[in-house]
């Protein structure tokens, strides 16, 4: 390809500039559109008002700015918190984000250390409110879903229970709520690997709703995992409406096979 190009350009007499230039360069440069999006969004400011953990010293980086930078980092393929070396040599990232220096790595871990259960809690509840009542949209369908998330090495709350493809080994065995509709997730809940499914639904399930406040849950959809008779009588009394897959077992197929259909006959004229 190169030598066709060449071949080209030399049959063609063009006249080609080379220079070199002392200018900073990233491969990261669509983190101005990014920068854009934060600031028309307004997020960075609402996160503030959150209540977030203070550094606790002078000389501390300001929180937003770790939040920021760690986004940055994440949206440019960190997925370590070593690989955050790697956008705080980037010159050219600090300047689309106006930041004279960016922490190291040990920086963005002790500061997430600060965050307890009732942080994570207070934080994420009001963002995920703030967030859907920026979605101008009231009918909303709730998928409910659990995953099991292997680990490896020493993880707080990481133990033994269902994992299909890692059998006997540690494992998170999360929640998670998602509005199909805007494909965004409205609530997520880590728990040991040895929950059960069903585990704390119905807590999980209040604070979903109280995130979504103001919107109006049409339809609630999950799998064969949360058919349980508690679940359908919550969903009953807060007159949700509801799919849920039941599993094939002889008594419910048995009484699926008896049921009568309804024949409704309706006369125009």
């Amino acid at each position: 390809m190169c030598l066709f190009y060449c071949h080209f350009i030399l049959r063609h007499n063009m006249d080609l500039k080379l220079a070199f230039t002392d200018r900073e360069i990233t491969p990261w440069s669509g983190m101005v559109f990014m920068k854009k999006l934060l600031d028309q969004t307004g997020l960075l400011t609402m996160l503030r008002s959150f209540g977030l953990p203070d550094q606790g010293s002078n000389r501390g980086y300001d929180p937003i700015q770790l939040i920021t930078c760690f986004m940055v980092s994440v949206w440019c393929g960190a997925n370590r918190f070593e690989h955050l070396e790697v956008s705080r040599q980037d010159h050219v990232l600090r300047k689309i984000f106006g930041f004279s220096t960016m922490a190291g790595h040990k920086a963005y871990q002790r500061y997430f250390s600060k965050f307890t259960i009732a942080i994570n809690q207070r934080v994420f509840h009001a963002l995920g409110q703030w967030f859907f009542e920026q979605i101008r949209l009231d009918n909303y369908t709730l998928d409910l879903d659990s995953t099991v998330v292997t680990r490896y090495g020493s993880q707080q709350g990481a133990k033994r229970g269902y994992n299909p493809s890692k059998p006997g080994r540690n494992s998170h065995h999360p929640l998670l709520a998602f509005v199909d509709e805007c494909k965004m997730i409205a609530n997520f809940w880590l728990r040991s690997g040895d929950a059960y499914t069903t585990n704390n639904f119905l807590s999980f399930l209040d604070d979903t709703m109280s995130r979504l406040v103001g919107k109006r849950v049409s339809l609630l959809r999950a799998d064969s995992g949360f058919y349980s008779k508690e679940i359908f009588d919550y969903l009953e009394q807060k007159a949700i409406k509801y799919i849920i897959v039941a599993r094939h077992y002889s008594t419910i197929q048995r009484q699926v096979a008896g049921l009568k259909p309804k024949i409704v006959i309706r006369y125009f004229f």
